[in-house]
Parts: C-alpha cells; sequence; structure tokens
C-alpha cells in the first residue's frame, strides 16, 4: 500500500512551500488508494514555536487536506531513536564525536580558509575503546555521528529528478544524536519514515544533499528506503528563493488577506506542476484525479501573486450572492459598520432575507466582479451600507472631464428629474434614461457621470455609475443626489 507523510517541524507558521508538500503529498496517497500520515519533526527544541503546531492543524484543516495517522511528535520517541543509534554503534556505522564546538569552528575555518568544504575530519574516529572509556567516566559531552561509506556510489531513482547518483566520500559524518540526547533530523526522519511504513518521501528540493546520508543510514540498518520526490523550489518573480524577508510567505498570511481555499489550493498546486492541458481550475476533488508526481518539474516555481488574485476573483465571482454574503460578513465587523442600519443582518437572513437584506445582497453583488480577495470588501461595501457618504468638493470638481460647480449642479438636477419619472428601477432603464439627460444637456458621457458617481459613493472609484444607481434604488439615489445638491450652494 502507497503510504506518505508531511514532517514539519514546528518552527513558525506554515510556509506556502510546506502547504504545498502536504498538498502533493496528500494528492499521491489519496489517488493512489493509500495513506497519509502527520508527523510533527520537533526535536530541535530550540527552535520550537509556541503555537505552530495548532495553527498547522488548524491550517491543513481548514484546506481539506485530512490525514489517516497521527500527528505523532518525535519529542515522545527519543527513546526508540537511540536504541536505532546503539545499533548502529554495536554495527560500527556509527561513532562516538567529543570535538568541542571550538574545535569543529576552528576545523570548519581552517577548511574553508584552503577553499575546502567544511567536513568534519573524523579525529574522533581514530579513539581507541580505552580512549572512548576514559572520556565517558570523565563525564565528556559527546554526539553519535553517522559513518559514511569510504568507498562505492549511492544512488537512487528521484521521482521528479530522475538518476541521482553521489561519492559517499563528499558527504559529511552527520551528527545522529545530539550531546543533549535528541537525535537530529536525520536520524528520527529515517527510523520513522521505516517504522511507520512510508513508501513514498515527497518534500523539498533543500534535502537533496541530505539524501545520500539517510540512504546511507537505511542501507546501515538492512531497511529498503522509500521512494524519493524533491520538489522544485519556491521564487520570487525576481528568481530569488521565496523567503520571509521578501513578503508573506505563511499560508495563514493569505487566508487573513481574503484568499479563498480553493484558489490558494488550486495556485499552490500549480506551482511546479503541470497537467498537461489548458485547463487552469482544480477544485481538491480534481486534483485528487488529475494530478501526477512525473508531471512535477525540475525547475525552480516563480510564486506570482498576480496569478493568485487571478484564480481568486474566479472563484469569487463563481459563488452566489448568497454565499459570498456569509464569507464577507465575518469581515464587517467594524467600527462604521457597527453604526449602519444593517449591523444586526445575520447569515440565517441570507434564507429568508427582508427588504435590508434584499438590498445588503444587492449591493455584494454589485461589487462582486471588481473583487479580488474578501478583504477588499468592506471598503467596496461601505458607501452603499453607511446612511451618507462623504461629500469631497474637491474630487467632485474635475478640471479633466470638465466638471466645474455649475456642471456638477446641472447635472445633478436634470439626472434627478428624469430618474424621478422613472416607475421601475432597473439597470436597463437608469442606462437609458441618463445617457437621455446627457444628450438633452448636449454635455459629455464624464459631464454627467462623473458627478453622479462622486453624489452618490463619495468615492473616486466603484462599480459603474448606472450599476451604483440601480444598485442603490429610488429613494437611496434621490436622497444623496438631494445631499450633494445642498452641499453644493
Amino acid at each position: 500500500m502507497i503510504k506518505t507523510r508531511f514532517a514539519p517541524s514546528p518552527t513558525g507558521l506554515l510556509h506556502v512551500g510546506g502547504l504545498r508538500t502536504a498538498l502533493y503529498s496528500y494528492l499521491f496517497a489519496r489517488q493512489n488508494k493509500g495513506e497519509f500520515v502527520l508527523r510533527i519533526e520537533d526535536t530541535d527544541q530550540k527552535r520550537y514555536v509556541e503555537g505552530a503546531v495548532e495553527n498547522l492543524l488548524r491550517t491543513l484543516k481548514w484546506f481539506g487536506i485530512e490525514y489517516d495517522e497521527g500527528p505523532y511528535f518525535q519529542s515522545k520517541r527519543t527513546e526508540i531513536y537511540k536504541k536505532h543509534a546503539e545499533a548502529l554503534l554495536e554495527k560500527g556505522h556509527a561513532y562516538k564525536c567529543f570535538c568541542t564546538e571550538e574545535r569543529l569552528t576552528k576545523m570548519r575555518e581552517d577548511q574553508i580558509a584552503k577553499k575546502r568544504a567544511p567536513m568534519y575530519d573524523r579525529a574522533c574516529l581514530k579513539l581507541t575503546p580505552e580512549e572512548i572509556e576514559k572520556k565517558i567516566s570523565a563525564e565528556e559531552p559527546f554526539v553519535i555521528r553517522q559513518k559514511m561509506p569510504s568507498g562505492g556510489t549511492i544512488k537512487f531513482k528521484d521521482l521528479v529528478r530522475g538518476d541521482m547518483e553521489f561519492d559517499p566520500k563528499t558527504v559529511d559524518d552527520q551528527v545522529l544524536i545530539k550531546s543533549d540526547g535528541f537525535p537530529t533530523y536525520h536520524l528520527a526522519n529515517v527510523v520513522d519514515d521505516h517504522l511507520m511504513g512510508i513508501t513514498h518521501v515527497i518534500r523539498g528540493e533543500e534535502w537533496l544533499p541530505s539524501t545520500p546520508k539517510h540512504i546511507a543510514l537505511y542501507n546501515a540498518f538492512g531497511w529498503n528506503p522509500p521512494t524519493f520526490a524533491h520538489l522544485p523550489l519556491l521564487l520570487n518573480p525576481d528568481k530569488t528563493k521565496l523567503s520571509k524577508r521578501q513578503g508573506d510567505v505563511a499560508a495563514e498570511d493569505y487566508m487573513i488577506k481574503g484568499y479563498l481555499k480553493e484558489a490558494i489550493i488550486n495556485f499552490i498546486a500549480l506551482l511546479g506542476w503541470n497537467p498537461g492541458t489548458t485547463e487552469e481550475f482544480f477544485s481538491l476533488e480534481d486534483l485528487i484525479k488529475k494530478f501526477s508526481i512525473e508531471r512535477v518539474q525540475k525547475a525552480g516555481a516563480v510564486f506570482n501573486l498576480e496569478k493568485l488574485d487571478w484564480l481568486n476573483g474566479h472563484y469569487l465571482r463563481s459563488k452566489t450572492p448568497e454565499d459570498l454574503a456569509k464569507l464577507i460578513l465575518p469581515r464587517l465587523q467594524t467600527k462604521w459598520f457597527e453604526e449602519t442600519a444593517f449591523a444586526d443582518i445575520e447569515e440565517k437572513n441570507f434564507d429568508d432575507p427582508d427588504e435590508k437584506t434584499i438590498y445588503f445582497l444587492k449591493a455584494v453583488k454589485t461589487i462582486q466582479t471588481r473583487l479580488k480577495t474578501l478583504a477588499e470588501a468592506p471598503d467596496m461595501l461601505k458607501f452603499f451600507l453607511i446612511e451618507e457618504p462623504p461629500f469631497d468638493l474637491a474630487l467632485l470638481l474635475n478640471e479633466k472631464m470638465k466638471v466645474d460647480k455649475e456642471t456638477a449642479t446641472k447635472a445633478l438636477e436634470e439626472s434627478k428629474k428624469d430618474l424621478a419619472t422613472l416607475t421601475e428601477f432597473t439597470l436597463q432603464q437608469v442606462q437609458e434614461t441618463l445617457t437621455g439627460t446627457i444628450k438633452r444637456l448636449g454635455l459629455k458621457n464624464g459631464q454627467v457621470l462623473w458627478p453622479l458617481r462622486v453624489a452618490l459613493t463619495g468615492e473616486q472609484y466603484s462599480p459603474g455609475t448606472f450599476e451604483v444607481i440601480e444598485s442603490l434604488g429610488k429613494e437611496r439615489t434621490m436622497k444623496r443626489i438631494d445631499l450633494c445638491l445642498d452641499k453644493l450652494q
């Protein structure tokens, strides 16, 4: 049976790269009727961040990435790793190292100065059993190091990169057990993958140089290694590695910003994977059917926010106004909203809407095509929901459009007069009526529609003036035109 795992370290919020690894591992397992395991690799206690595990579990749940086993915590399995380290010592595949940090630092500095790759010089491998016993009796701290094979080559087939080959002489003797008794990632990772029956390890490209160490450990234990797939790095548009220094990289950052989970999953899936068709929209169910690890690219994948915005816009537009309103409502808990007549609207109102709720839903529908993220919704909806939009004379008078005070006053008065004759306030009727007003006054479109836009919204940018008028309705439109005319006097 196929068995994959996601094994993050709780050192902060879940990175979008980690989310992609979790997604690909989950998809591969589901596609092959296998199992997906969650393991928390928390052996590095110095880097442990409070709340990171809770963030991880919350994020995976939000995205619908369900694990079949776990979460397992490596910090609770330390005795298992110590036992396996002892087995390596007995077989001669590991040794105790008593070198101080000072000696190791000087050794590395000397090697770098001689333009050599910094590697442990195996000084402690030369210690006799008597010398080792003496140091242990003196309670000198030590680590347990992996003894890499001295000959041959380490080969494996990577599902993304193809045939890989490493010379073990170029690979450092990795620390397996630290002086505090905790295992390093390398030992715990290999032991757990074997004991948990992991068949496929899908992880980031940054772990590729560690793979020969891991395969050497599998060989030392006499175990069959799993199949590896190393995913391409995530890159900024300038082709540098995606990192916190250049902006938001936590999956939660994008949740907070108002990106929909289906858009993020779709976007993350396409960061390195090509479906081989022109298709661009994939639900989680679609991905389970269509994802293929063989179609994952080797080259770095560019994290293009414009593509995410585009995908998110697509999913926002595909929502019903009711479903979109339910997503927007929690983001409207602001001071200005609490002071409006709409502050008491709840999700349950959308099932059997009263007049106020119908207007709210109409406003949501009007902004829907312009919306890139849910976070933009409160500002876009504000002018619909407040009683009176702000009056800005400098904005109303527009030299470029040839709108002076006299033109604005005339445009508003005549528009109001013509709109007042309408018995039905449909978009078509509003558009036809105001087109007639513009023609009758002998003005350009902007000389009439601009003063109306500013009078009705108080904003420089909004949906089209005809759409705004139709959404506001006759009563609100007339009232707002009157308010603006009063202030123009």
